[in-house]
């Protein structure tokens, strides 16, 4: 079995406003490259939610979503390296999503998705984390049924295939890793809020599979409704997808102003 409890890398502070608070220039003070893994939600064969016109494909909203995202921690974060669970249009396994992450030695989980509902009134962006105990709503269990599928598309069972998880759910770590992964939450669903509509005003919990990377802040992030007609209009949008993209980064930065890696 994996170890679990391995130690946190430092990772810079990194300020709301523009500026970034450097690196020491040498000695033990010394901050270690920190690592942020970007997740564009499906791929592959596995096209996630469909608009329906079928011409708008989760697999492709959150691939671009993802992209602005990594470039815009390259271009305002020296020192933090964004990594990319899938680059093009490729299936990776849940697990397999996880497991870069844990590779890595990740800071950071970010997952992106776009939401549809039964009926296209239904609108608003969400964010949500791991439940040990279960859904925090019946719409947070659907979903999280619904994006744990994905592996099943894949002709894997990630019940068989993932002993790992397990294990990782009964450890206390586990706990350790919800407590911080709600306080990313919070500050992402608070920057999300000002760029659309909440679905729901505060952080949903799940069992997705996704984000059970042990001792890493995960966090999944619904964006839109792309069965809402307005709202896939948005999405298609460059300038909303950069809009996107600035709210899950400034709740980043959020995040580690108030908890910087080496505090926790």
């Amino acid at each position: 079995m994996k170890r679990i409890h391995r130690p946190i890398q430092v990772l810079m502070v990194l300020l709301l406003s523009a500026s970034i608070v450097p690196f020491p220039a040498s000695g033990q003070d010394r901050l270690k490259l920190s690592t942020i893994v970007i997740d564009p939600g499906h791929g592959g064969h596995d096209s996630g939610c469909i608009s329906k016109d079928k011409k708008t494909y989760e697999k492709n909203l959150t691939l671009d979503i993802s992209k602005r995202l990594s470039r815009k921690i390259a271009e305002s974060c020296p020192g933090v390296k964004a990594v990319l669970t899938r680059s093009d249009d490729r299936f990776v396994t849940l697990s397999g999503r996880a497991d870069i992450a844990n590779n890595m030695n990740a800071d950071l989980f970010i997952s992106i998705h776009a939401d549809a509902a039964t009926s296209s009134a239904a609108h608003g962006s969400s964010v949500f984390v791991l439940s040990e105990k279960g859904a925090s709503s019946a719409t947070a269990r659907t979903l999280a049924n619904r994006e744990n599928a994905s592996d099943l598309i894949g002709g894997i069972n990630i019940k068989h295939q993932d002993s790992q998880v397990a294990s990782v759910l009964v450890d206390m770590s586990v706990s350790g890793q919800i407590k911080q992964s709600m306080k990313l939450a919070n500050h992402v669903l608070k920057e999300m809020g000002k760029i659309n509509s909440l679905h729901k005003s505060y952080v949903e919990q799940a069992a997705f599979a996704v984000l059970k990377a042990p001792d890493i802040p995960s966090i999944l992030v619904e964006t839109a409704f792309i069965s809402n007609p307005e709202e896939e209009v948005k999405l298609k949008s460059e300038s909303h997808q950069e809009a996107v993209a600035n709210a899950i980064m400034n709740g980043i930065k959020a995040y580690f102003v108030q908890n910087p890696p080496h505090a926790r």
